[in-house]
């Protein structure tokens, strides 16, 4: 069996890094893509009155989704219907060559594959019709099995970048870098990672487990305000990943 491709819908909230939510079921299913229709479990009884109404916000709608390989014209993607909903984790399962990768790209808009037909919706909007960095605007977030070094672009300057992207979107004033620090150091504290990693370039001579933390830091940044919602897309869901995913909702 492959590494499953796993979906997080993650919300800011007053905590310095990202909410809890009480609400985060795990879907499992061990189907072709071709056949895939996944669907949260219901919250248990205990569930607070806030937790439920949380979980009913619909963050993206997939629904006969079909794609191919721009080149080829190979069918990769048939049909598929996927809806997550904000506090929820979905993880998708299947064997190599099913389309998780390929699910993944298209949903972040990846110029090497065309879909064919279905509807992407996320918050309301047609995310087909958006380019990448509008699609990254808009609240996609990818993590990668192995994030790339960006040498002589330091850490600080990537993230300050990737925040004022965000606020300019949003119709918010750009944060000069003393203002931005205020920020960004609470969320290294949360993370529990040395402030010289702001220096350093992104990725650059960082051990596994540094990139990870690195990843969330980056996701962190872009909530600008309690109401922001994001989904995170994990192309792997090894155990490292998942306590980091552990992490992510309970700091």
């Amino acid at each position: 069996m492959a590494p499953p491709f796993a979906a997080a819908a993650v919300s800011s909230s007053s905590s310095p890094l990202f909410s809890p939510s009480s609400s985060r079921p795990l879907i499992r299913r061990q189907l072709p893509l071709s056949s895939i229709s996944v669907r949260p479990r219901r919250c248990p009884p205990v569930a607070s009155a806030a937790a439920a109404e949380s979980a009913g916000k619909l963050l993206l709608e997939v629904h006969g989704l079909t794609a191919s390989v721009k080149d080829t014209g190979q069918q990769i993607l048939k049909g598929v219907d996927l809806t997550i909903r904000e506090g929820e984790v979905h993880a998708i399962m299947g064997k190599n060559g099913s389309g998780k990768s390929t699910l993944t790209k298209v949903l972040v808009g990846h110029p090497h594959y065309e879909v064919t037909g279905g509807t992407i919706l996320f918050k309301g909007e047609n995310l087909i019709d958006m380019e990448p960095e509008e699609r990254s605007l808009a609240g996609l977030f990818m993590s990668f099995q192995a994030p790339i070094e960006i040498p002589g672009v330091s850490n600080y300057d990537f993230l300050l970048m990737a925040l004022n992207a965000r606020r300019e979107k949003d119709g918010l004033p750009a944060l000069g870098p003393l203002e931005f620090y205020s920020v960004v150091s609470q969320k290294v504290e949360a993370l529990k990672m040395e402030p010289k990693i702001l220096d350093r370039n992104v990725n650059e001579g960082f051990s596994g487990g540094e990139r990870k933390r690195n990843e969330i830091l980056q996701l962190s940044v872009r909530l600008l305000k309690p109401s922001d919602t994001l989904i995170w897309l994990l192309h792997h869901l090894y155990a490292t990943i998942f306590k980091y995913l552990i992490l992510l909702y309970h700091l």
